[in-house]
């Protein structure tokens, strides 16, 4: 099997893999398989840097505003960031400042390169991160959608791009 053959793998994380991650999980997720890309084209995963809520499901609050969108990422649960991840995952994309210098802390240097902010696939916004809404309102869950969409939208149309190229 040729390396553009292979699924391309993401990891997505934040800081407690209940909010953030999982909603780039799901955005993810539900843009790949509307562009007809099935699990032999991308995996997706999330976690957090923290063990703050092993198993827990998303916060009710970003699953309600994703569900607005069209987003349904219930069935996902909150798990730490393990070293195993850094040989799995083909990019790993972190939510903001904090995760990346926590992330490439644990990251052996020579898989570093793997280790990205999402926002740097945005095309239209210039954030540098995906704030953290946890403990603000409905409009903070809105900006990380908002984010969270054209960082995938970017991201996917790059990982097609090198597709491409490795043919």
């Amino acid at each position: 099997m040729h390396k553009s053959d292979a699924p391309t793998s993401l990891l997505f994380v934040c800081m407690g893999n209940i909010c953030r991650s999982p909603t780039a999980h799901g955005v993810m997720r539900h843009k790949a398989r509307a562009q007809g890309w099935g699990t032999d084209m991308l995996q997706v995963d999330s976690a957090g840097t923290h063990n703050y809520h092993p198993g827990a499901p998303p916060d009710a609050r970003s699953q309600q505003h994703a569900a607005r969108r069209g987003y349904v990422f219930s069935d996902l649960r909150a798990r730490q960031l393990q070293a195993s991840d850094f040989a799995t995952a083909d990019l790993i994309l972190v939510m903001d400042w904090d995760n990346l210098a926590l992330v490439e802390a644990e990251c052996p240097p020579y898989q570093r390169h793997k280790v990205r902010r999402l926002t740097e696939f945005c095309t239209r916004h210039d954030a540098t991160v995906v704030p953290d809404p946890y403990y603000g309102g409905d409009a903070g869950f809105e900006e990380v959608l908002d984010l969270v969409e054209e960082a995938c939208d970017g991201l996917l149309a790059h990982i097609a791009r090198q597709r491409a190229q490795a043919r």
